[in-house]
């Protein structure tokens, strides 16, 4: 009998996540500030009437998906809980930028009134990586219905018309884009990893003219193939 793909899947999750810290691990660290207090904000503690919630309810899961990230939650106004790829297919990584602070994009996924996510958000130096929405959530990024429901977004800090993308953060998107095409069995091409300004109808202009998708795309394939060793 043909494997199906879901089953090919859940068999390619464990060893891209091994092979996708293994990778990683040697070059980032964790989106800590001094003394090892996380550089995000906390998440507000929520309240269920006049009575804070039990204990056990405000201690939330802090695991990721992919190892070197740090959990920093989006608030779940943001997103779309689901249970991804059974509900909807993960065939596309669409790659952002942020336009502003890592701090304050992390600051507003946590604002229930901004209706925005992503995954995960990556430093401008390469050392930070933050996960805000679990992969098998859907992460309003795009703009596009469509689009969210069947891709990871990955926001970079930076600007859109200043060359601030360093090398580590290249090698450190890339490793991440590796591992989750891995999981999902996503192609490295550009059909399927492409630019927010690529997603159809798309209103931003990101990742912007100074993203290097030559060398990302070489750096993507080269993580890919070291997976496979």
């Amino acid at each position: 009998m043909e494997e199906s793909p879901l089953s090919r899947r859940r068999l390619l999750w464990g060893a891209a996540g091994a092979a996708g810290t293994a990778l990683a691990a040697a070059g980032l660290s964790q989106l800590v500030g001094p003394g090892g207090k996380e550089a995000g904000p906390a998440r507000p503690v929520r309240t269920a009437g006049p009575a804070a919630a039990p204990a056990a309810r405000q201690r939330r899961d802090t695991t990721v998906d992919y190892a070197p990230a740090v959990w920093v939650e989006a608030c779940d106004e943001n997103y779309l809980s689901a249970d991804r790829p059974e509900d909807y297919p993960i065939d596309y990584v669409v790659i952002h930028l942020t336009t502003d602070v890592l701090p304050r994009m992390l600051r507003m996924f946590q604002d229930p009134s901004e209706k925005v996510s992503a995954h995960y958000v990556i430093s401008s130096t390469g050392t930070r990586i933050a996960q805000c929405v679990r992969e098998r959530d859907v992460a309003w990024h795009s703009g596009s219905v469509w689009y969210n429901h069947r891709s990871i977004g990955i926001e970079h800090e930076g600007w859109i018309d200043q060359p601030v993308y360093s090398d580590k953060m290249y090698e450190a998107s890339a490793v991440l884009t590796a591992t989750i095409c891995a999981k999902y069995d996503v192609p490295i091409d550009r059909d399927h990893i492409i630019g927010h300004v690529e997603v159809p109808q798309a209103s931003h202009e990101d990742p912007g003219p100074v993203w290097n998708w030559d060398k990302y795309m070489k750096l993507v394939e080269s993580a890919r193939r070291r997976m496979k060793t």
